[in-house]
């Protein structure tokens, strides 16, 4: 493999003029202007794959141009006579906007992708009449059965151009690693000798060039890489010292209307999203929130609703990422650092395409070093999960849904999806129709290498910390980071010209930030239908739960991630304590709000092995402030529940089936009962325990069964 590394863009006299001047024509129909000419570096690109038919890696900062060159270079493929582009896109929003782009300059541009299943039939036959130019599909594509068998080989032997957006995906050290982007090494690996190819991304160190360089190269390739400068001379970047929550929102509520134009403010969870845009718009800012949990209807909607400036931002995770693209976005405010300095870039790399100035401020948090050790304990995959699920399916001889191998093996659905895509690029597993095989290939658990990359990634959030509270300038760090040559002081940034935007906060917005962390109550909603297959784990239940066993919808004072009290709930948890007044003054007020239809006549605890002394001096202060009968404890038989936290619903249920039972005493007290009993209990987590402890005592005769929780995990 030999490899051409530039950063610098090839003489026009160096690129054959019919190259250009067709190119150029292109472009101009592309961004509708007769006076648009090429940045440098971009004609260079095209031309490597579109005369050359090389591969490239075009790494260069967001709003450079990036899908210029692959539109451009696709359309001059079709006009020569090739196949369609096929373009590998991580993200739903990407793939609007690129069509959007396509069709406007005469692109015939198609997707596949989740949120379309009802056009993949009309699009399968456009490829068969050859009238797409552009298909975008997203990673997760390149393995569904069907298109996997019946579309991506005609598309290999014949597409005039494969494009892989976001290509430091492909990277185990890139900061949004996924294992679906690890197939595309197999596609390129069937693509014909001269078919190009090009990778591109915004937020690529010198390892990640390296390594998606060795991978576009692999079979003696040649591989020219375009980088650029990552500076973005148009945004000013800035961090507030690390305070509280309360304060952090009260900056929000109180800057906000400062802020040039619109823009996007991140949180690190979905409440903290939720629970922000709600306290915003309360204090009577136009926000929305944008999650995971978001429609996907709804996101197209909020995605445009920001592009016409409809609202003044958009409070949203990570969800909203790559592929969004509004050129004139003003500000990006991050409550909470992400993990990685590089994912931070990406993400505050929306703002300023377009304009002279945006605005970028980060508040960090206390409690982001918990956000991230979670994320990162669930992006890895375990040796003995692993192993339970090649012998899983081993032992069954057939394909295993999902669903059935939940029953086999006690791993979360998310976490079971994440270990078998891993498997599945691994060549251990295949994905099939029905479900998955093992193919009973030999696979070895790399623990070397998820070493190194929980190190890596260890480093980089401590390289965030760093950049919290680096005296030297920001952009200039977060370019070192990026491995950028042309590193220097941007003389914008708040260390180099001075604290810009306002650091004093009011009183009166901290009062009422205060005031509206400090509301409790969330829903706790009851489970409603078994886990289907529960008959495999010996638990004789199926289909939905019956009325007469199930509990009535829950409250809990907060969940764990919201900003306010779940912060606070974390340090009571922390160890098994005496319940402290300001909890229980804070529970009083949920109950006092619940709206029950019936007031309940007396307090069950909920058996508690992990904090016993917690759970039972909450239910007792509640019997003695609601002046209610402690009615009892649920006794725990079998030694209790078992599995760890986390698991999946199947072996969760599994755990504590007929393990939380109702003594003799309380029985006797429950056959008497005459209302709803009021079941206390410390964290929620899978809702399983709190199901089968209502059924008890259900069946021991309770009316109803409301269950309170001091926090709800999840």
């Amino acid at each position: 493999m030999s490899t051409d590394a530039t950063t610098t863009h090839l003489p026009d006299a160096d690129v054959p003029e019919s190259v250009r001047t067709a190119a150029l024509e292109v472009l101009r129909r592309l961004v509708g202007r007769e006076d648009a000419e090429f940045h440098p570096g971009q004609l260079e690109a095209i031309s490597a794959l579109v005369h050359d038919r090389q591969r490239a890696l075009v790494v260069q900062r967001t709003g450079w141009g990036k899908s210029a060159v692959y539109f451009v270079a696709a359309q001059l493929r079709r006009q020569a006579g090739a196949g369609p582009a096929l373009i590998v896109s991580p993200l739903l929003a990407l793939m609007r906007d690129q069509v959007g782009a396509a069709e406007r300059a005469g692109v015939r541009a198609v997707s596949m992708n989740s949120a379309n299943a009802q056009e993949w039939d009309e699009v399968r036959a456009q490829l068969a009449a050859d009238e797409v130019d552009v298909l975008l599909v997203s990673p997760e594509r390149l393995n569904n059965p069907r298109f996997r068998d019946e579309q991506l080989p005609d598309l290999a032997r014949r597409c005039g151009l494969v494009v892989v957006d976001e290509a430091h995906c492909i990277s185990d050290w890139g900061h949004d690693f996924r294992p679906d982007y690890r197939r595309i090494r197999d596609l390129l690996a069937g693509l014909p000798q001269d078919t190009p190819v090009l990778a591109t991304t915004a937020t690529a160190n010198s390892r990640v060039v390296a390594d998606v360089v060795e991978q576009l190269g692999a079979g003696g390739h040649r591989v020219l890489t375009v980088r650029g400068s990552l500076a973005r001379d148009s945004l000013r970047l800035g961090v507030l010292p690390k305070t509280s929550a309360e304060r952090r929102l009260a900056w929000l509520a109180a800057n906000l209307p400062s802020l040039t134009g619109s823009g996007i403010i991140y949180a690190l969870t979905v409440s903290a999203a939720e629970d922000v845009a709600a306290a915003l718009r309360d204090a009577g800012h136009e926000v929305r929130a944008y999650t995971g949990r978001t429609d996907t209807e709804d996101r197209a909607r909020l995605e445009d609703a920001l592009r016409r400036n409809e609202v003044k931002a958009l409070v949203a995770t990570s969800a909203l990422g790559m592929g969004f693209d509004k050129p004139d976005l003003g500000f990006v405010v991050h409550l909470g650092a992400p993990s990685s300095p590089v994912a931070y870039y990406q993400q505050v790399g929306r703002a300023g395409r377009a304009t002279d100035s945006a605005d970028v401020v980060l508040l960090p948090g206390v409690e982001d070093r918990d956000i991230w050790a979670w994320f990162a304990s669930s992006s890895m995959p375990r040796q003995e999960q692993a192993d339970a699920v090649l012998t899983a399916l081993a032992e069954a001889g057939r394909p295993l849904s999902v669903p059935a191998l939940e029953t086999i093996v006690d791993i979360r659905r998310t976490r079971l999806d994440l270990l078998l895509k891993v498997l599945d690029v691994d060549g251990a597993v295949s994905k099939v129709q029905g479900g998955w095989v093992g193919t009973g290939q030999p696979w070895t658990y790399d623990a070397e290498r998820y070493e190194r990359v929980a190190q890596a990634r260890k480093d980089e959030q401590q390289h965030m910390l760093d950049y919290e509270t680096t005296t030297g300038c920001r952009m200039e760090f977060l370019q070192r980071l990026l491995d950028d040559p042309s590193a220097k002081p941007c003389g914008r940034c708040d260390t180099c010209a001075g604290t810009w935007f306002a650091t004093d906060i009011p009183d009166a917005a901290v009062t009422s930030a205060s005031e509206r962390l400090a509301q409790v109550g969330v829903e706790i909603e009851p489970r409603t239908q078994w886990p289907s297959g529960m008959g495999r784990l010996g638990v004789p239940v199926k289909g939905k739960i019956p009325p007469a066993e199930a509990v009535e919808s829950g409250r809990a004072l907060a969940r764990l991630t919201d900003l306010g009290w779940g912060q606070r709930l974390r340090e009571v948890l922390a160890e098994d304590q005496v319940v402290p007044q300001a909890v229980t003054r804070a529970a009083v007020g949920v109950l006092a709000g619940w709206g029950w239809l019936e007031r309940p006549v007396g307090i069950v605890a909920m058996p508690a092995r992990q904090r016993p002394q917690l759970v039972q001096s909450t239910a007792a202060h509640l019997a003695e402030v609601g002046r209610l009968p402690l009615l009892g404890t649920l006794d725990l038989a079998d030694g209790g529940p078992i599995g760890e936290p986390g698991g999946n619903s199947a072996f969760r249920l599994a755990n504590v089936w007929d393990r939380i039972v109702v003594g003799p005493e309380l029985a006797q007290t429950l056959a008497q009962a005459r209302g709803p009993v009021l079941l206390v209990d410390d964290v929620v987590h899978s809702r399983w325990s709190l199901a089968v402890a209502g059924r008890a005592l259900r069946l021991a005769g309770a009316p109803a069964v409301l269950p309170f929780a001091l926090a709800l995990d999840g």
